[in-house]
């Protein structure tokens, strides 16, 4: 009996030792569980609380303030109080009565209140770069809030690398796809450059069915444009004027060869005054000389299609590195 007694008083410590391993490993469990989970809210909620505590930007002298207003409606007809002096692309004056009837059909100037209504807004510009190609971030850019896009870049065949949301597409007549719904979800705004008074021209015979012109482009635009009228939004030149004017420092009016910001670069400074978390991917041309270099993810054009652009894109990308250094931006793939 006493043998016995010692026998199972000797198991105590085998017994103690296994249900303190089970215990350990269900808390264990349950603690990795939630870290899991709490991984991921923090990994948004750090991103966001980023933007919002930390401005280095501010001494980029852009005067960013999150301005929701970012298109022109018809209930103040622009700058009632404070007429425009510019023509566009960086004013209104000249194209009053075309942008009024273009207005006309295009009333609604709001974006959608599920972006609208949040308490931080992550959004990723994509540029339509060669330096997109092959780097998977399909997945990732999905992730943002806010998606935003530029002219015709397609996205289908190429959603590993682009990724297949489209929040916002920015385009001016030379750059728009006849049919959006090809590479647009159906709720994707359409944001309208205008640079010209040809291209308000433009859009008006679109959306009233009118006889097409077809003088003063580069290019020629589509004559038959298959989007939905009520995603339309044109962007107010507050815009395209603050990015010539405050961050490219270009001048807004010279002689000769006149030199406009991208639709990239305008994309960026409208994310910057939108967003609060503010990422790019696409951006950046090849640093060679070599003028048969790709340019785009998704053509075969080359460096030498973009010898006599409108654009300077050593200093935009110059512009870019210093929005990058300060903060302001992120890019999501290594770059030059």
């Amino acid at each position: 009996m006493t043998e016995r007694k010692a026998w199972c008083l000797s198991l105590i410590p085998v017994l103690f030792f296994f249900i303190s391993f089970f215990t350990y490993y269900c808390s264990y469990a349950i603690v990795q569980s939630y870290a899991g989970t709490s991984k991921s809210v923090k990994s948004h909620n750090s991103l966001c609380a980023g933007r919002l505590t930390q401005k280095k930007w501010e001494s980029l002298d852009l005067n960013i303030s999150r301005r929701t207003q970012l298109f022109l409606k018809l209930d103040d007809f622009f700058w009632r109080e404070h007429l425009s002096t510019l023509p566009l692309p960086y004013g209104i004056k000249g194209s009053e009565l075309q942008l009024l009837k273009v207005l006309a059909v295009t009333a609604n100037c709001q974006m959608p209140a599920n972006i609208e209504n949040l308490e931080c807004r992550t959004c990723v510009v994509i540029g339509n770069s060669f330096a997109i190609k092959n780097t998977s971030l399909g997945g990732t850019i999905d992730k943002y809030d806010v998606v935003i896009r530029l002219n015709d870049a397609p996205v289908r065949g190429y959603e590993d690398d682009v990724g297949n949301k489209t929040t916002m597409r920015f385009f001016y007549p030379e750059s728009a796809s006849y049919n959006p719904g090809l590479n647009n979800q159906p709720g994707t705004l359409q944001i309208f450059v205008p640079f010209k008074q040809q291209d308000v021209l433009w859009l008006k015979e679109i959306l009233y069915n009118e006889k097409r012109g077809r003088k003063g482009f580069w290019k020629p635009p589509p004559q038959i444009w298959l989007g939905d009228f009520a995603q339309i939004r044109v962007l107010d030149p507050h815009f395209l004027h603050q990015t010539a004017e405050k961050l490219l420092r270009i001048p807004l009016s010279a002689k000769g060869k006149q030199i406009h910001p991208t639709t990239g670069m305008l994309a960026v400074v409208v994310a910057l005054n939108y967003c609060d978390v503010v990422h790019i991917a696409g951006f950046g041309y090849p640093n060679s000389r070599n003028l048969n270099d790709p340019v785009h993810y998704f053509d075969h054009r080359t460096m030498k299609s973009m010898k006599n652009s409108y654009h300077d894109l050593s200093h935009e990308a110059e512009v870019l590195k210093r929005l990058e250094d300060s903060g302001a931006i992120f890019y999501l793939h290594p770059h030059s």
